[in-house]
């Protein structure tokens, strides 16, 4: 499961998201598209294309993980916890895929959120302050954040937005185990099936290993903790 050549010696350092990039190109061009085409400015992969290289980057991960045999694992790396936090986002110039994922049933994801309105401006009120301004229901703008940047209209979770349009949703969270598409400044959210999916909304993952890395998670400011 080696990458190749031109991947592996693109890796100038020895930072997780330089690997990790690596080998999401290694999956585009095993899948056939060239991350150096000419023609990429132009129109760029697809969404569809880059979320199917950033699903099979996650997968080979995980893949490479498992594989550690448990005694090298125990002795080579002193009982190493391999479970990953892998909270990625790339784009082709055109689209845009991010996901929010760790690779356990039971634990919380980092977290991440997503935002979009009609403009980002600066609160006359605070100077340095800024706010999403919705004078329609068009979406000019898309953030994505790990954190709100605005606390005005508080927290909305994926499934209240879709329930309810008028609720607020300055800050709608992206589900743990899921991967969040922006295409022509559409939103489009879709759940990662693998071994670490759960198919109920309404179930509890537990915080504490995003947190022991110094990470927030989602469900800690539903709880007010």
């Amino acid at each position: 499961m080696g990458l190749g050549g031109e991947w592996f010696s693109s890796v100038g350092g020895n930072t997780d998201s330089e690997w990790a990039f690596a080998v999401f190109l290694d999956a585009l061009d095993g899948m056939g598209y060239d991350p150096n085409s000419a023609s990429l400015n132009q129109k760029g992969f697809g969404h569809s294309v880059l979320r199917k290289a950033i699903l099979a980057t996650i997968k080979r991960i995980n893949t490479l993980i498992a594989e550690i045999p448990d005694k090298e694992r125990k002795e080579r790396y002193e009982g190493l916890d391999c479970r990953s936090l892998l909270n990625f986002a790339v784009t082709d110039g055109h689209s845009v895929v991010c996901t929010r994922y760790v690779s356990s049933m039971t634990d919380e994801a980092a977290s991440l959120y997503w935002s979009s309105g009609t403009s980002w401006q600066e609160d006359s009120s605070m100077k340095g302050r800024y706010r999403m301004e919705r004078r329609d229901k068009g979406a000019d703008i898309v953030l994505v954040a790990s954190e709100p940047l605005t606390f005005e209209r508080g927290l909305t979770s994926i499934l209240e937005a879709e329930a309810d349009e008028s609720l607020p949703d300055d800050w709608v969270i992206v589900p743990t185990n899921s991967t969040l598409i922006i295409h022509k400044q559409a939103v489009m959210i879709h759940p990662i099936i693998d071994e670490y999916y759960n198919p109920n909304p309404s179930y509890l993952r537990t915080t504490g290993f995003a947190v022991s890395k110094g990470l927030d998670t989602t469900e800690e400011k539903e709880r007010g903790e």
